[in-house]
C-alpha cells in the first residue's frame, strides 16, 4: 500500500532482502532456530550440573527422570529385594506338608480311637487326620500345628526370624486365604513378639488350633468314611493273615 504522495508507509516491512543488506528472511528464521535448541534441550527447572532431558548424565540415580537400569543404587536395592525373596522360598519349601510314615498297623488305628493325642502322636495318624480335614476344607490347621512343630526345632536366630515371618504371613495374617481361626488376645500377643520372635512365638496359637481340632474335628474323623474304610481295610487283611 502507497501513500498519496507515492512513498511506503511508515510501519511497512523491509525487503526480502532485509535491513542493510543483511541476512534474508529465511535465513533469519534458520539461525533463530538454531540458538534456541539449546533451550529446548534442557529441561525447564533443571538445577544446575543436573542432566537435561536430552541427556543421560554417568552418576544418575533413582532420583532422575529416567530411572535408568545401570543406575547403582537401584541395582543395590534390586540385590537387597532379592535376598529375602529367595531366602523364604527355600524355608518355605522345608516348612512339612506331608510326613513319610509306614502303613499303620491296625493296632493303631485301633489306638486312635482311643484318643486324639494317640492320633497326633504318629506321623500315619496325622497323614490320614489330615486327608479328612481335607475334604472340610480345614486342613490349614494341620497344616499350621506341623509348621509350629517345625519351628521349635530350629536353634539358628536368622532362620527362626524368617521361617516365624512365613509362618505368620501363610496362617496368621487376615490377607491369607490359610488363616488359622484364633482369638484377639492371642492375635495382640503374637504381633507384639514379632518384633523379635523366638520358636516358641506361636505356642498358645498352635495349642488353641490343636483344641480347635481335638473337640470340632477329632469326633467327625471318627465316624467319617476316611476312618471307617482304613479301618476296615485293616481288619479284612487281619483276617486273611
Amino acid at each position: 500500500m502507497r501513500t498519496a504522495d507515492g512513498g511506503e508507509p511508515a510501519g511497512a516491512f523491509p525487503p526480502a532482502g532485509g535491513v542493510d543488506g543483511g541476512l534474508p528472511m529465511g535465513s533469519e528464521r534458520m539461525e533463530m532456530r538454531k540458538r534456541q535448541m539449546p533451550v529446548a534441550q534442557d529441561a525447564p527447572g533443571a538445577a544446575p550440573g543436573q542432566p537435561g532431558a536430552g541427556s543421560r548424565g554417568s552418576n544418575a540415580c533413582c532420583f532422575c527422570w529416567c530411572c535408568c537400569c545401570s543406575c547403582s543404587c537401584l541395582t543395590v536395592r534390586n540385590q537387597e529385594d532379592q535376598r529375602p525373596t529367595i531366602a523364604s522360598h527355600e524355608l518355605r519349601a522345608d516348612l512339612p506338608t506331608w510326613e513319610e510314615s509306614p502303613a499303620p498297623t491296625l493296632e493303631e488305628v485301633n489306638a486312635w480311637a482311643q484318643s486324639f493325642d494317640k492320633l497326633m502322636v504318629t506321623p500315619a495318624g496325622r497323614n490320614a487326620f489330615r486327608e479328612f480335614l481335607r475334604t472340610e476344607f480345614s486342613e490349614e490347621n494341620m497344616l499350621f500345628w506341623m509348621a509350629c512343630e517345625e519351628l521349635k526345632k530350629e536353634a539358628n536366630k536368622n532362620i527362626i526370624e524368617e521361617k516365624a515371618r512365613i509362618i505368620y504371613e501363610d496362617y496368621i495374617s487376615i490377607l491369607s486365604p490359610k488363616e488359622v481361626s484364633l482369638d484377639s488376645r492371642v492375635r495382640e500377643v503374637i504381633n507384639r513378639n514379632m518384633v523379635e520372635p523366638s520358636q516358641h512365638i506361636f505356642d498358645d496359637a498352635q495349642l488353641q488350633i490343636y483344641t480347635l481340632m481335638h473337640r470340632d474335628s477329632y469326633p467327625r474323623f471318627m465316624n467319617s468314611a476316611v476312618y471307617k474304610d482304613l479301618l476296615q481295610s485293616l481288619s479284612e487283611k487281619s483276617i486273611e493273615a
